[in-house]
């Protein structure tokens, strides 16, 4: 079969490998999408923190289930995706149902190779069914769910505004959750054409340019001078992060999606005053891809309009250095297999 290594930073390489076979606990699938993330970009520029090379990326996938072992309840043929956090079971995250933030977890795509592949083999109890959605639908379950994890755990309630900071992919999913809530989201981005397509597209009143020198007074103009009870970075900006402690109300939530390396800077007296809460939101749960997966079939979201770009398996390669630059206008890459 056909697979794409990431070599090292920059450079990408096909190979033939052979057709896996099917091992006990595990789950068979022909890749049919892959979607294209933030994370494989950052991996690609080298600039992914904890990565190791050579790696195969990709984690946003669907395909259709070849063969199965040690799970009911699934048919080979089947449309399905898989939820690509594979966690340990015994650690005190998973010992407290949280195998999202698994002691020993390992990635699909980031720790272990993911599937830039034709067929790619995951533990069974992974898989999760396609209920009728599109291999396209499939393939951005996971990335919205990332979006739907932080906005529970931010806890949203209804009529709260909601700043969302950055957005790219995860930004997007991130604030449809929050307005699915019911918050009244507040979309932040230095990128014009992302905001116009915020307010465009996805029906968001609100945008702010990141840049913009007043950016904090037409926040508190925005919110009749309260600013926002909920903010959640999904830049992954190191900049950004640090900024956004200055956004929030008091007893304002601050949720992180976005990873940084570096070490996080802010005043402590500005933030103990607001008696702020400050969390991160890693990964997703079973649960999050079940409400998204509800959603999309209610109508509420439409992750088809996040996809700007479509190529075939043969052309990744080529064309993926060029996602990278913003002039393109990527929101969200596809991979036809």
């Amino acid at each position: 079969m056909k697979t794409l290594v990431c070599t090292e930073p920059g450079q990408f390489d096909y190979s033939t490998e052979e057709m896996p076979h099917l091992q006990p606990g595990m789950a068979l699938i022909q890749v049919k999408r892959i979607g294209i993330c933030g994370t494989d970009l950052h991996a690609y520029e080298g600039t992914q923190p904890f990565f190791n090379y050579p790696r195969i990326l990709g984690h946003e996938l669907s395909g259709e289930l070849v063969a199965i072992d040690g799970a009911t309840g699934f048919t080979p043929g089947e449309a399905v995706t898989f939820i690509p956090y594979f966690n340990c079971g015994n650690c005190i995250a998973c010992r407290n149902a949280k195998p999202n933030c698994c002691v020993n977890i390992s990635v699909c795509g980031v720790h272990c190779h993911g599937g830039m592949r034709e067929y790619i083999q995951v533990p069974a109890d992974k898989l999760v069914h396609g209920e009728g959605l599109s291999y396209d639908e499939l393939a951005l379950v996971e990335p919205l769910a990332i979006g739907a994890h932080g906005v529970r755990r931010a806890g949203v309630t209804a009529g709260e505004n909601v700043l969302v900071i950055g957005a790219g992919p995860i930004g997007l999913g991130t604030m449809e959750f929050a307005r699915i809530a019911g918050g009244k989201v507040i979309a932040m981005d230095i990128n014009e054409d992302r905001l116009r397509f915020c307010n465009e597209q996805l029906g968001v009143a609100h945008t702010v340019h990141a840049k913009a020198a007043d950016a904090k007074e037409q926040l508190a103009q925005i919110t009749g001078g309260d600013m926002p009870t909920v903010v959640i970075d999904a830049t992954g900006s190191i900049a950004a992060i640090n900024k956004g402690f200055e956004y929030m109300a008091h007893g304002a939530r601050y949720v992180l999606i976005g990873l940084q390396r570096e070490n996080l800077s802010f005043s402590h007296p500005e933030f103990h005053k607001r008696e702020g809460t400050l969390m991160s939101s890693r990964n997703a749960t079973r649960q999050d891809f079940e409400h998204v997966i509800a959603c999309m079939k209610r109508g509420e979201v439409a992750p088809a309009t996040y996809i700007t770009h479509r190529v075939t398996f043969d052309a990744v390669k080529e064309n993926f250095e060029s996602w990278l630059n913003p002039k393109n206008g990527v929101i969200k890459a596809m991979v036809e297999l």
